[in-house]
């Protein structure tokens, strides 16, 4: 049996050694030149411009696997991955494309001789459709199609007509189109299944779509031939995979077995995958199967998870995966981003950028699971309360406002409420969730946390948070907790709810002076015990909020409780703290002392700090500040706070202090370099700050700055990431120099002058080019002249100029029709690209003397290209995006001249 990367393989060198195609790369599933498209989601997506006809293709026979995601837009399979045998977010199409060289004879050909010459499909059970034709455009019914099926074997009962959703390709409302064949296989036991041909069953599936591209559809919907015929198939890779390798599902073949088996193996499942339809384990597997491919395969394009567009479309397809691991396959940790090598191992050969950077793909995915894991739990626990809720009232529907809260509190995606309610046999009420969605955007609702940063109605005990300069764990008492922005001190706090609890003493730092406030778990130790998750600690004048929710148990007021740091998150933010003294320090040193903090934002991640400065800082001061602070680093200073008289503290050597901001009396004071007060001198870094911090510097590790950045006028803002983050930027930064090097074949400090060797190089190579160039379109612009036709004593001379002209070179000749005519109308239009059109009108003076005016003329015009310009009455320019209509907007051009010329 051929394995899958066979069969890749196979297809390839099918068309590129037998049939002259040249095998082109895939092009990335971000199509980040292409803001129509979340993702890449066909094959042909790439050579879009050589069916428009804005660029022409350097080889006329093309093959390939392209790597294609379907799950947002006009192209959605999300909802039915893991319900079905195969349905995927992503999947490979192999495709073969002839620009204007061989149509439907050898496309119809190639296609059989492949599917049952080479792979040895038996051929008594594909069926064919061809278009039955459009009355309305005036197509006839694709007889040439059939004719060529029924040349290579295919028996008249087995080619179908198909109509125009299912047989008539087009690229958009308006564009290349054309009518297309497709392949059914027929998996009946009994070979019985051409009615159900384009019948919407599995039992008699398509497999392969030849498309020939030979019309264009207008403005006004009609069709006219196209100059050239193009051919343009897409056959999907998982599923002749499925066919040759003889079994019933996509998720049988090789493609998956390997996924399905490092799954087992990462979440401990009590079994392996069975290939159920109606069992949720094996829907858990299919699902993180297919969701781990989309992750790795646009991670590694360059995509991110986020929250607008195709990187909200990613956190949806991570989260629903991690939700079937966390709730059917009882994972407890993030489990997916271990299975990127396994995706990695297993396509990195016909893929070779999965091999690239592996590492920054996994954690992009672990950091994601793990920040979603910590509401997860508590958001199937809320649902679960709902369900159970719902059955006790005689309900079935989730409402909007649960599945709301549901998502707004807990992150539980829409998705994944449908997935969980279907399940359990209930609905959920889309419409009112998108209300009370629009609702909340629009402002109208409270955040999450509204109640931690505004008013609380009640007393609000103050909170003892000396400890949270020194103890990670320590033990308190609940005195109480807010909910809706009300003090609450009786009753029970119960499993599921949110609040911000409220205990006698802290050691969580409470978000302030720019640094963020810690997480971590709040626990009641003992057999009845309780478990609350901080997400967020902010203050309230003299309280400190716990801002989260209870996981399990009870908790009343009186309860001892244990408080646990997330430790590993606060001395990442103690590490970006420390450096950001530092930073403050080294930008004093190296602009000036004219540099006053404007704001700052310490956490986890990085540090970022605000400053009055009123030009960009250079790339030579940029290194000597990461320079210095790195200095300070391995010099390994000490680290030092000290409660002091706010006037003893104004006295000391070179303390700084925000503008502006008022400081408690006393003042705690962080000293870097000195143990005391009096051994601290004018060089060191010295601040007023109630900020966390590391004892020593060196455990900063090292520290990068990653960006620079204006944000007002005369405010500028640096960027940075220490310890591990630093490190990574920085070997990136090397890998990629060293691959330069290895590019160039030189050493990597001989870079800049290879470099620069190469930009003059360009330079002469441009300059070398805009002569020919000019000398060229001299000579097109002489023919135009000479066959120009005279109208009213002037000439029209109204043409496309080759592509290569540029503003410049066309005003020059412009000037020479002039010069050459005495008397003429010129319109000129040229392309500098697949989204940019240029037209220039000029007018000789005798026809600006008689009232005609360049400007009235490209207004005109100009709509016709998507654009709009304006000038002076002798010469007028406009700009379009839309090249490919610039013969039509010249005929236009040239009949307004003939017109305006014969008056």
């Amino acid at each position: 049996m051929l394995s899958s990367n066979e069969i890749r393989q196979q297809f390839v060198d099918f068309f590129c050694k037998k049939h002259g195609h040249t095998n082109i790369a895939s092009s990335p599933v971000v199509p980040l030149n292409d803001p129509t498209l979340l993702f890449a989601n066909a094959g042909m997506n790439q050579f879009k411009p050589y069916f428009l006809g804005t660029e022409k293709p350097p080889v006329v026979r093309v093959a390939n696997t392209q790597k294609c995601i379907r799950a947002g837009g006009k192209h959605n399979d999300l909802d039915d991955v893991g319900r079905d045998t195969y349905h995927h977010t992503f999947f490979e199409m192999l495709g073969n494309w002839s620009f204007g060289d061989y149509f439907k004879k050898d496309a119809i050909a190639w296609a059989w001789e492949l599917l049952t010459d080479v792979w040895k499909l038996d051929p008594t059970r594909l069926h064919v459709t061809v278009f039955e034709g459009d009355p309305a455009n005036g197509i006839p019914r694709d007889d040439e199609a059939a004719g060529f099926w029924k040349a290579v074997g295919v028996p008249e009962e087995r080619i179908h007509l198909g109509n125009k959703k299912d047989n008539f390709w087009e690229m958009g409302n308006t564009g290349p189109c054309g009518p297309c064949t497709e392949i059914h296989i027929d998996r009946t036991p009994d070979k019985s299944g051409g009615p159900l041909v384009n019948g919407g069953t599995d039992k008699v599936i398509e497999i392969w779509n030849l498309v020939f591209i030979q019309f264009n559809r207008n403005e006004d919907q009609s069709l006219t031939p196209l100059p050239a015929q193009h051919v343009d198939t897409g056959m999907g890779f998982e599923r002749i995979c499925s066919v040759i390798q003889g079994k019933s599902s996509n998720y049988d073949t090789d493609v998956f077995t390997p996924l399905f088996e490092a799954i087992q193996k990462v979440t401990l499942c009590d079994r392996p995958y069975g290939g159920d339809l109606n069992d949720l384990k094996d829907t858990a597997y299919r699902v993180i199967a297919d969701h781990i491919r989309t992750l790795t395969f646009a991670l590694t394009d360059g995509a991110t998870i986020g929250n607008v567009g195709r990187d909200y479309v990613l956190k949806r397809i991570l989260r629903r995966a991690e939700r079937y691991g966390y709730q059917v396959l009882g994972t407890n940790e993030p489990f997916l981003y271990r299975l990127v090598d396994t995706v990695v191992e297993h396509f990195g050969a016909a893929f070779p950028e999965l091999k690239k950077n592996p590492h920054k793909v996994k954690d992009q995915i672990r950091d994601e699971e793990a920040a979603f894991l910590r509401t997860l739990r508590r958001g199937i626990t809320l649902f679960n309360r709902i369900a159970a809720q719902m059955k006790d009232e005689g309900r079935t529907q989730v409402s909007g406002k649960e599945a709301f809260k549901l998502h707004d509190t807990y992150g539980v995606i829409i998705d994944i409420t449908l997935q969980m309610a279907q399940e359990q046999g209930l609905t959920v009420d889309v419409p009112g969730f998108e209300e009370e969605m629009k609702i909340a955007q629009d402002g109208a609702r409270a955040g999450g946390k509204k109640f931690a940063v505004t008013a609380v109605k009640g007393d609000l005990p103050p909170t003892d948070d000396a400890p949270k300069y020194a103890a990670a764990v320590i033990d308190a008492t609940v005195l109480g907790w807010v909910v809706d922005n009300e003090v609450v001190r009786t009753g029970a706090l119960k499993a599921g709810d949110s609040a911000a609890l409220l205990l006698d003493r802290t050691n969580f730092y409470a978000e302030q002076g720019g640094q963020v406030g810690d997480t971590g778990t709040i626990d009641r130790p003992g057999t009845a015990g309780a478990e609350f998750e901080v997400e967020d600690t902010q203050r309230l004048g003299e309280t400190v909020l716990h801002v989260g929710a209870l996981l399990s148990g009870e908790l009343k007021v009186g309860d001892r409780v244990t408080l646990q740091q997330t430790t590993t998150r606060r001395i990442d933010v103690m590490r970006n703290h420390t450096a950001t003294h530092l930073l403050n320090l080294a930008l004093r040193e190296v602009l000036g002392h004219h540099v006053e903090q404007k704001g700052s934002l310490v956490d986890e991640e990085k540090t970022r700090f605000d400053f009055s400065h009123d030009k960009p800082v250079t790339a030579e001061e940029l290194r000597e500040i990461e320079r210095r602070v790195n200095r300070q680093v391995v010099l390994d200073q000490v680290v030092t706070a000290q409660t002091m008289p706010l006037a003893q503290a104004k006295e000391l050597p070179g303390v700084r202090a925000v503008f502006g901001e008022k400081y408690p009396d006393p003042v705690r004071v962080v000293m870097i370099g000195a143990e005391t007060p009096d051994k601290v001198t004018q060089d060191m870094s010295v601040e007023f700050c109630g900020g966390t911090h590391l004892p020593r510097t060196g455990t900063i590790g090292y520290f990068k700055i990653a960006s620079q950045e204006g944000v007002a006028k005369g405010i500028r803002r640096i960027t940075a990431v220490t310890g591990k983050p630093a490190y990574e930027d920085v070997q990136a930064r090397s890998a990629i120099v060293d691959e330069l090097a290895g590019t160039f074949q030189c050493r990597p400090d001989e870079l800049p002058t290879r470099v620069g060797a190469l930009q003059e190089q360009l330079k002469a190579a441009q300059a070398q080019l805009k002569k020919a160039v000019a000398a060229a379109l001299t000579g097109v612009v002489d023919e135009l002249i000479a066959s120009a036709p005279e109208v009213g004593g002037a000439k029209v001379v109204v043409a496309k100029l080759p592509d290569g002209a540029s503003n410049e070179t066309v005003r020059t000749q412009i000037d020479r029709v002039k010069q050459k005519c005495g008397s003429a109308f010129v319109v000129f239009g040229w392309s500098e690209g697949p989204e940019s059109a240029f037209l220039i009108a000029a007018l000789t003076p005798d026809l600006v003397k008689k009232g005609l005016k360049a400007g009235d003329v490209v207004k005109q015009v100009a709509p016709v290209i998507g654009g709009g310009g304006g000038g002076k009455p002798e010469q007028a320019q406009a700009g379009g995006k839309e090249p490919a209509k610039l013969p039509e907007a010249l005929q236009k051009a040239d009949r307004l001249g003939r017109d305006l010329l014969a008056k």
